[in-house]
């Protein structure tokens, strides 16, 4: 039964991972085998599965809607030229695409996640990354590592505020576990620099280069950034509160970076006299477009993330105002799709392209032609993220049965916790990590598996808060393998049918992450 429930995530992983079938195939495959379970081992009725596979339509919507207003931003952005202005202001930096990729994938890809989530920083930081001269390969699977330190406090921590809510909505109780995810962080999130930037030298490197000692000049820097990521997320947690850590913590440290970098802060002669880069594209200096221009929209994206956000007036009125939610789908009170289109990170990228095109070039003539091309680009990664979400759904409602058998996932956690709950806190964040792969979001591991790993550390007699945490930094750990993050953001540079190369690059990342604070929370327990 184990291998059964297991199936959702181990199909997915051979099919796509191991026989690199692209995601259209692969997930229809694991999503037809997952139906035929539920239907026939887990005893799910015909009217849960079809309910379920409404559902997954449904859920695909807000993201390929999301993934809409990524791809205009990136169209854009190219036809009025201001992305050639925004490479132009990087190299003004650095034209090193060793600190490139953290300023673009961790830092500003960091703020995106504290203000909207829900897959939206990779979507974005991807094609810019690719504008700057990085592979797409190199763009896509950076962007997917860089977006999980700040997933934990993502969309201004709502993995907190809505994942942990089965345990409790307390606001003192919350911020204690983001505490608690900070410090652990500040021992394992530290190093995610390092590991972005190892990657990029040692994966995406020029075959001719001494990977090593260009990997080995940028350490002091790279740690420097995670350190100085790492503490100030301590601060605001401590100081201030969970809901602002994604937001304050990548802000400061871009601002401490840039500095710096122009100072030349724990940087070599090397990055300035001869820059490493893999890229042969020149970059325009003609472009006469300023800056703050060619950044408006980017600008606009995310005043509008953050005001939508925190400003309780207006969240309410986006929320409740033309909402395509789907509640009791077929009568099932457990099967909801949410779609608040107003308060959709997709409609404020959508938003702030119009009003870039109008700053930019004062017209809006190109929006239509492009954002018909768009619509076309986007065919089958809508046919593989329906697959996938069908997969998912089906995982996620199989407690709907007749068998009297919990949900698969359910299953998968007590089981395990069964045989592993004596060294359960380094197994938690990889639990968390499966919840994430699977179900591709921070916030639904966290609600999925939240209530079992508090279960599991009161029998263990470890301290509850501090597994939460772990739970919920794997859970950010996992959208670097979550099956839909993936296909959402190849589809965005173009490498749809490379879902599985792209999986296996990232999936040792994760595990490193989610080692790493299994070996930290276990040190913790022995001085808490």
């Amino acid at each position: 039964m184990i291998l059964i429930a297991l199936s959702a995530v181990i199909l997915p992983l051979i099919l796509l991972g191991i026989l690199n079938m692209p995601a259209n195939k692969g997930m229809s495959i694991s999503a037809f085998i997952v139906l035929l379970e539920g239907y026939f081992i887990w005893k799910m009725p015909t009217r849960v599965l079809l309910a379920s596979i409404l559902q997954s339509i449904h859920k695909s919507l807000p993201i390929l809607w999301i993934l809409f207003g990524a791809l205009m931003m990136l169209n854009i952005l190219q036809h009025t030229g201001a992305i050639e202005r925004i490479n132009a202001g990087f190299h003004t930096i650095s034209a090193d695409m060793r600190l490139q990729v953290l300023l673009v994938a961790f830092l500003f890809g960091g703020l995106i996640e504290g203000v909207s989530g829900f897959g939206t920083p990779a979507m974005v930081t991807a094609p810019l990354m690719i504008a700057l001269g990085f592979t797409p390969m190199a763009a896509v699977t950076l962007a997917l590592v860089a977006d999980s330190t700040p997933a934990s406090f993502g969309a201004v921590g709502t993995p907190l505020t809505v994942g942990l809510s089965n345990v409790s909505e307390k606001t003192d109780f919350l911020n204690i576990i983001g505490q608690h995810i900070t410090q652990l962080d500040l021992f394992a999130g530290t190093f995610m620099p390092l590991i972005l930037i190892f990657m990029l030298t040692f994966l995406f490197g020029k075959k001719d280069t001494n990977h090593l000692k260009d990997f080995l000049v940028l350490v002091p820097w790279a740690l420097f950034i995670g350190i100085v990521y790492s503490l100030l997320a301590l601060l605001v947690s401590f100081s201030i509160g969970y809901e602002f850590v994604s937001i304050l913590a990548p802000f400061a440290t871009i601002i401490i970076a840039i500095v710096s970098i122009k100072f030349k802060i724990f940087l070599p002669k090397s990055v300035f006299n001869d820059p490493w880069s893999t890229s042969t594209q020149t970059v325009n200096t003609d472009n006469k477009m300023s800056l703050l221009t060619a950044w408006s929209p980017y600008i606009v994206v995310i005043l509008m993330l953050l005001a939508t956000r925190t400003i309780a007036p207006l969240k309410e009125f986006l929320t409740t105002n033309i909402n395509f939610s789907w509640k009791n789908i077929l009568g099932f009170n457990q099967i909801n799709s949410d779609w608040e289109f107003l308060y959709s990170p997709g409609t404020l990228l959508t938003i702030a392209v119009l009003i870039g095109l109008l700053i930019q070039v004062k017209s809006l003539k190109s929006f239509l032609p492009n954002a018909k091309r768009v619509v076309l680009s986007m065919r089958s990664t809508a046919l593989a993220l329906m697959v996938t979400l069908i997969m998912v759904q089906i995982f996620t409602n199989s407690e709907l049965n007749t068998a009297n058998l919990p949900s698969m996932p359910m299953y998968i956690a007590k089981i395990i916790s069964k045989y592993l709950s004596s060294i359960w806190i380094i197994i938690a964040p990889f639990l968390g990590q499966l919840g994430s792969f699977v179900t591709g979001s921070t916030t639904v591991s966290t609600l999925t598996f939240g209530q079992i790993q508090a279960d599991i550390a009161t029998k263990a007699g470890v301290g509850k808060e501090l597994v939460l945490a772990s739970q919920l930094i794997g859970a950010a750990a996992g959208n670097m393998i979550c099956v839909h993050n993936i296909v959402s953001v190849s589809s965005v540079v173009g490498l749809s049918g490379q879902e599985g190369n792209i999986l296996r690059k990232t999936v040792v990342p994760a595990l490193i992450y989610g080692l790493l604070v299994g070996i930290i929370g276990f040190i913790f327990t022995l001085f808490i």
